[in-house]
């Protein structure tokens, strides 16, 4: 092998060993750039005394929710927001605190969650490209909506009944036996869907993203690992805007679903290749409509 052709190999090398890192290096840039102008914009709101006694029961609650909802999210590829938003409607808290809540804390665990999926070697890239601007633009129209125009207390029962749609979905793709592998056409039109609903519902992006791409037969390490990465900046963009229009508000929802979400991220994308999908898959699917149910039967 010539020097020439050496050098060159070496130079492809290290552009592709950059762009590797950049899947790592930008979502932890954009996670201390948000956590810096998050304590930057609302400092005055926190005291040491209030700090304290923020760690209470309903604190240990919501972190139990977090993690739990992680663990679902990062194996299966889909049930944060449907798994958090359920308990958390179920607990008491008003829709939009609660979506605020999940897609705000959803910056920090999507971002591990991407971090981890990478580290592990569940990408697929071109999946994750073809996902994100479609998804994030209609992640930022859902949660516009739900910030300034919907009435959050209005819509709590049809959030109950879509989360109860969206868990028959996670059942019905979980007992299916024989998935023929598709070509998966408009592939934007499903993650602009995806985002827009998971903003409105305070969930959805994985029931509706991940299930239609493994019901077409993809490779489910790979779909789980990407849609789990893409998911960050549907999260980030939705995030944002409702701290724009909206505010941030329930901090203790919040933290607790943070702190769960960051520490249970990084085993979830471990155990991703190690759990049977299946009943874990019907196990949610349940646990999420019993949840429902009982919110619609508290508003009814």
């Amino acid at each position: 092998m010539s020097k020439e052709i050496k050098q060159e190999m070496a130079v492809v090398n290290t552009r592709t060993s950059f762009t590797d890192r950049l899947w790592i290096i930008i979502p932890v840039v954009l996670l201390i750039g948000l956590l810096l102008t998050i304590i930057y914009n609302h400092h005055a709101e926190f005291s040491w005394n209030g700090f304290v006694a923020g760690f209470n029961q309903e604190l240990f609650v919501f972190f139990a929710i977090g993690v739990f909802a992680q663990l679902v999210d990062g194996t299966l590829g889909m049930g944060y927001g449907v798994t958090s938003t359920s308990f958390l409607l179920t607990f008491g808290v008003p829709p939009l605190v609660s979506s605020t809540g999940v897609h705000v804390a959803e910056m920090f665990t999507t971002g591990a969650s991407a971090i981890s999926h990478h580290k592990f070697g569940n990408i697929n890239k071109k999946l994750v490209k073809n996902l994100l601007i479609p998804g994030v633009l209609g992640s930022i129209i859902g949660a516009y909506l739900l910030s300034d125009i919907i009435d959050g207390d209005v819509i709590k029962p049809f959030i109950a009944a879509y989360m109860i749609i969206l868990a028959g979905i996670i059942i019905y793709k979980a007992l299916r036996t024989n998935v023929l592998k598709k070509k998966t056409k408009r592939l934007g039109i499903l993650a602009t869907f995806g985002g827009f609903m998971d903003s409105i519902g305070g969930g959805g992006w994985g029931p509706i993203v991940t299930s239609t791409l493994l019901g077409r037969g993809r490779h489910p390490r790979y779909t789980i690992g990407s849609v789990n990465t893409a998911e960050f900046a549907v999260s980030f963009a939705s995030g944002i805007t409702f701290m724009i229009f909206g505010g941030i508000q329930g901090w203790q929802v919040i933290i607790g679903l943070i702190l769960g979400g960051v520490i249970a991220a990084p085993i979830a994308a471990y155990l991703v290749n190690k759990m049977k999908r299946k009943p874990m898959m019907i196990a949610v699917g349940i646990l999420i409509i019993i949840l429902s149910l009982r919110t619609l039967s508290k508003l009814l």
